[in-house]
């Protein structure tokens, strides 16, 4: 039936939204691609909840964040990457991911530039689209939330990227 969650419909990946709801929460340490070409930015459509991101993901054990990034971009976009700098750290206590098999986290990305060693950006078991999008038009996509503050540093507009903590703080 149309609209009708059953025990077979897959869950999408969400998000909860509150103050310091990450308290409740374990946390996730994963590394982002910001991968330009001229001004355009790679940008990848997720599978689990068809918002779009920079391509990345958690951390492996006995992994280098910048390897994790690497082997992300690869993972899901067949693209092989140098991480050429670091570009910053996010994470934001408000903001909680909620995966379909239940777990619930709050991510501690640290965000890299890398270039474009060899390949094509293509798609995989989690990338539905990949696109090389101007400042202006990835604007108007709607992106995870953990990745839309940090699009002005990914396009190069501004330094680098951390959470600046709140006024009360």
């Amino acid at each position: 039936m149309i609209g009708r969650v059953t025990e077979t419909t897959p869950r999408q990946t969400t998000h909860e939204y509150g103050e310091r709801i990450g308290a409740t929460a374990r946390l996730n340490i994963g590394a982002t691609a910001a991968v330009l070409d001229g001004d355009r930015l790679l940008l990848t459509r997720r599978s689990d909840n068809g918002e779009w991101c920079l391509p990345g993901g958690g951390m492996d054990a006995g992994e280098r964040p910048a390897e994790t990034a690497v082997r992300e971009v690869l993972e899901e976009t067949g693209l092989v990457v140098r991480v050429t700098e670091l570009l910053g750290v996010y994470s934001n206590p408000d903001v909680v991911v909620v995966y379909p098999d239940g777990n619930r986290i709050q991510v501690v990305g640290v965000l890299f530039r890398a270039e474009q060693v060899e390949g094509t950006a293509g798609l995989s078991d989690e990338v539905t689209e990949v696109g090389w999008f101007t400042a202006e038009e990835a604007a108007e996509l709607t992106l995870i939330a953990n990745h839309q503050p940090l699009l002005r540093t990914a396009y190069g507009l501004e330094g680098p990227y951390f959470n600046r903590p709140s006024a009360a703080n």
